[in-house]
């Protein structure tokens, strides 16, 4: 039987993957989910991605990507996006 989970609006989502950031070892200043969408069943978060000039990924770039995905294994298993 697969795990079933809960309902939860975007707005409560981005409040708790935002704690979640911030109790992170890996945080840093100006990391914030600011958007979370359902695609394909995935959420998929998005926030601050720290380019430079160019729109080119920084150091830091990387260190978002990873923590919005850990936020997606994170959540994964507990919610889905209410319609």
């Amino acid at each position: 039987m697969l795990p079933t989970t809960q309902p939860i609006d975007k707005q409560s989502l981005l409040v708790e993957a935002n704690k979640v950031i911030r109790a992170h070892e890996d945080f840093m200043h100006g990391m914030e989910a600011t958007d979370v969408e359902q695609k394909n069943g995935v959420l998929v978060f998005k926030g601050e991605y720290f380019l430079d000039e160019q729109g080119l990924p920084t150091g830091k770039s990387t260190a978002v990507f990873n923590m919005f995905k850990h936020l997606a294994h994170v959540f994964a298993e507990k919610y889905h996006l209410q319609d």
